[in-house]
């Protein structure tokens, strides 16, 4: 894990003085010591991506989510502004307010959108009014799911709760039995015929949209290690989906994929790493703890290839773009290689602040948000 980034373990409001000692003494080693990132290698252009638009949302200190419907983006600010943008133009479309700080943001349907707030309400709009507050039992760092009229909730405690777009009534809750640490960090949360797709732990389950059950529950991590940190194997948000598979790393654990029409395991391979991987129909890609990068076949797991020119740079989650895999990194820049073979393509700037999240792709239009604030928008070919 790296200093300044929004990794961190979480203990359930049960876990005893031991774990959060424990997470004290992670975080202290995760902030000292930090190799310096590799220094920004030459390159000869060969992609023509150029900038579209950018705004300013206020300042970002949690990994934000962009939902993105159509031709809208609703983005979100720490302190709890929201605003739905035209992708095109950048254009604002309607703002509100929360009235609170987020800890996770923004899920929108292009019709409701919720966010959730410090004091863990969730919080639902239409247009940009207010609809309704409603409080769940613990902290939220996963972006809110809304799909068919519902708004679906993922906290660190691994308790998911629908809730009635229109009202905020609570439809249900699925509970899986805590462990001692769980993972402040956005999980897997997303909708697939007629279900919704959540990561618990190391395993991926696909839950009836309308009651709750379980309809499949596979592992795609195993913890393993002596201790609640080393056995930490949490699915990381958001999984990339092409067709009915998807594929997702599990926490300094493994990467792999699902499919998601049978619920079953396609493959697995033990890699590090804490930020969410990026796949098209040939590959999957992500980086390690070192930011060391890798793609493995999407259809069997094996090695396609390695690059270790971005070491320590503070890399982002990974977006497949075409024949390019795009990260952020934590100076600002935009790194575009190669899916075929690792090799840099391209590097944009933008504001010289960390990118934080994943970078959203959205038509033609790549959309990045930095913890400056910083809103993006590039024209890609």
């Amino acid at each position: 894990m790296r200093a300044g980034g929004s990794t961190r373990a979480h203990p359930p409001r049960a876990a005893g003085a031991f774990v959060i000692a424990l997470t004290a003494l992670l975080l202290a080693a995760c902030a000292s010591d930090r190799p310096k990132p590799a220094p920004l290698q030459a390159y000869t252009a060969s992609l023509a991506v150029r900038p579209l638009w950018s705004t300013q949302l206020g300042g970002v200190d949690f990994p934000l989510a962009l939902a993105v419907h159509k031709e809208q983006v609703v983005a979100a600010s720490s302190a709890g502004s929201i605003v739905a943008l035209d992708v095109q133009t950048g254009f604002p479309l309607w703002r509100a307010q929360a009235d609170a700080a987020l800890t996770a943001g923004v899920g929108s349907d292009g019709r409701f959108t919720a966010v959730v707030t410090r004091n863990n309400e969730v919080a639902a709009f239409e247009a940009g009014r207010l609809l309704w507050k409603q409080r769940v039992p613990a902290t939220v760092v996963t972006p809110p799911l809304v799909a068919g009229e519902r708004v679906f909730v993922l906290a660190v405690d691994r308790s998911v709760h629908a809730f009635d777009a229109l009202d905020g009534r609570r439809l249900w809750r699925h509970q899986r039995p805590g462990d001692a640490l769980t993972l402040a960090q956005p999980g897997v949360l997303m909708a697939a015929h007629n279900q919704i797709i959540v990561g618990q732990g190391g395993r991926m389950l696909a839950l009836d949209a309308l009651r709750g059950s379980v309809n499949w529950d596979v592992a795609v991590g195993t913890p393993r290690g002596t201790n609640e940190v080393e056995r930490l194997a949490d699915l990381v948000g958001p999984a990339s989906r092409q067709g009915e598979r998807a594929c997702v790393r599990a926490f300094q654990n493994a990467v792999g994929c699902v499919d998601l029409s049978r619920g079953a395991l396609l493959w697995a391979r033990h890699a590090g790493g804490a930020k969410a991987v990026g796949a098209d129909a040939e590959r999957v890609f992500g980086g390690d703890a070192s930011d060391r990068l890798t793609a493995w076949s999407a259809t069997g797991g094996e090695l396609a290839w390695s690059n270790e020119t971005l070491l320590h740079r503070g890399l982002s989650g990974a977006l497949a773009l075409g024949s390019s895999v795009v990260f952020g990194d934590s100076e600002g820049y935009l790194h575009f290689l190669a899916a075929a073979d690792g090799s840099l393509q391209l590097r944009l700037a933008t504001d010289g602040k960390a990118i934080v999240g994943t970078p959203t792709r959205v038509g033609d239009v790549l959309l990045v948000t930095t913890r400056g604030g910083g809103l993006f928008a590039f024209r890609t070919p």
